[in-house]
């Protein structure tokens, strides 16, 4: 390592962030880049680990540790350190195809197994990252990579999320011709319309598809694979097909007053809300405006922060998110330990905001909606909740204790449903004869083939909903097997 004792010498700095009170008037990205000479400070903190836990990427009970994609961060940051900001850029690429990306949305399970984060806070893994693909691409580092051979090998990839992307690259490198299939009206999937603007800008998506275009990959948009276009027609056209399509049917609300008017799915509301801005910088007002109203956001995960900060960037009149579970501790419990991703107490960008303008934080823990009521129209009136008590039975499983006397009545006129997704949409894998199981496309984890020769999955329609880093991951791994069928298949579909 260039900086040894750099651990020792240097504290973490923060990521520069736009002031909350000017940012929820615009749906620019609210975070910002260190300048180089802090970057390169924040590489020298990267200690000369014997064993760096940041890059191993495996999965504890369920939770990241880890860099999925097994980006080899000790030796990027020590080119960061020394100022090598092109060659840390060829390495960050030998394994992440869209730095750019992961750079902006990913939680960041490399710090929370950072060596450094024993102690103290980690290095600051995930804003270097961002900059040095930025960097590469403003310093024209980043060109078109036209593969010098073709293989007269084809492949359709259904879906254009992260997975979809990966898999495309990957492949076109290796001289296939690539088509992926979109049923949006622009690629991107997930990152596109899933992810509001202020997080991931969306010309950050469409620099990094137009380069993928100049590599010699096609992108069919609006096109609903299974309506436009069948899959006996994608069979006798391509040599191998990949579903990439994501899990991305919502859990909906079962209960007494659920039909009203104004209950809307999150996903649903924060696409409409990216294709407006968009489209038209919301002149169209085809998007949900819930300005002047009060909102409640039900589900405490991601999804649902950014349906909070969607809301206070429309100057609601107040919003509150419902979570099923406690607050998160402080700091690391005893079941969460080094060097799983800390589940620790944090501010998201959201929260920060909703504090600041609002002057209170939006979540509310451990509460359980009991009804919702409508009024003579059928619009969504108010909710009535009851807070619960979390308890660890004697059998080592937690349940909820509702507890009398808390019961509560929030006013309401819009609810936005953030309770996580049921899985793949299965229209499009019924129509492919493919087999689904447990809300997934059953394919194989060794080569990612389903039970139809030829046709292949990944991402979160086959591992489920998970993160973007994990999809990557899944695209690159399919992309390889894909590559040893086509090489080795006797059979064209």
């Amino acid at each position: 390592m260039g900086k040894p004792t750099g651990f020792m010498e240097y504290k973490r700095e923060k990521t520069k962030e736009q002031p909350t009170l000017e940012r929820v008037s615009n749906w620019k990205e609210y975070a910002s880049r260190l300048s180089d000479e802090s970057l390169q400070t924040q590489g020298a903190r990267c200690m000369d680990c014997g064993t760096p836990f940041c890059h191993m990427g495996i999965e504890i009970r369920g939770t990241a540790a880890g860099c999925p994609i097994n980006n080899v961060i000790p030796e990027w940051n020590d080119l960061v350190y020394k100022g090598q900001w092109k060659e840390a850029l060829d390495r960050l690429h030998m394994t992440n195809n869209f730095p750019e990306f992961t750079g902006r949305v990913c939680p960041a399970p490399c710090e929370g197994s950072c060596t450094l984060a024993i102690t103290d806070p980690a290095v600051a893994i995930k804003s270097i990252e961002r900059t040095i693909i930025d960097k590469g691409f403003e310093n024209g580092w980043v060109v078109p990579r036209i593969p010098r051979n073709r293989t007269g090998k084809t492949v359709a990839i259904i879906g254009s999320g992260p997975a979809g992307l990966a898999a495309a690259d990957q492949l076109n490198q290796l001289g296939h011709k690539v088509t992926v299939y979109e049923r949006a009206d622009r690629p991107g999937g997930l990152l596109m319309y899933g992810i509001p603007n202020m997080k991931l800008e969306k010309e950050v998506i469409e620099r990094r598809v137009n380069l993928l275009s100049l590599e010699g990959i096609e992108f069919k948009c609006s096109v609903n694979v299974g309506v436009d276009i069948t899959a006996d027609e994608l069979r006798k056209q391509y040599d191998a097909v990949i579903l990439c399509i994501g899990a991305q049917k919502q859990r909906a609300l079962h209960m007494e007053g659920s039909d009203a008017k104004g209950i809307h799915l999150a996903m649903d509301y924060l696409t409409d809300v990216t294709k407006s801005l968009l489209d038209s910088n919301f002149e169209d007002e085809k998007a949900l405006n819930v300005k002047g109203k009060d909102v409640i956001v039900i589900g405490g995960g991601d999804t649902g922060a950014d349906c909070v900060a969607t809301a206070i960037r429309q100057k609601c009149k107040s919003v509150h998110q419902f979570g099923k579970h406690p607050a998160l501790p402080l700091t690391r419990t005893d079941d969460n330990p080094w060097p799983k991703d800390p589940n620790v107490f944090t501010l998201d960008y959201a929260y920060a905001e909703v504090n600041d303008v609002k002057g209170y934080d939006p979540r509310e823990y451990c509460i359980q909606t009991q009804k919702i009521v409508k009024d003579a129209n059928g619009n969504i009136k108010e909710l009535h909740t009851i807070q619960m008590e979390k308890i660890l039975g004697d059998d080592g499983f937690h349940y909820f204790k509702e507890l009398p006397g808390t019961e509560r009545v929030w006013p309401t006129q819009h609810v936005f449903v953030a309770i996580g997704f049921e899985g793949v949409e299965k229209s499009l894998p019924e129509h492919m004869g493919v087999d689904v199981a447990n809300n997934r496309v059953r394919a194989s984890i060794k080569d990612f083939e389903t039970n139809v020769p030829g046709v292949f999955a990944a991402g979160d329609a086959r591992r489920g909903q998970s993160l973007v880093v994990w999809a990557i991951k899944e695209g690159r791994a399919v992309a390889a097997s894909v590559d040893y069928y086509l090489q080795e298949a006797k059979v064209v579909l």
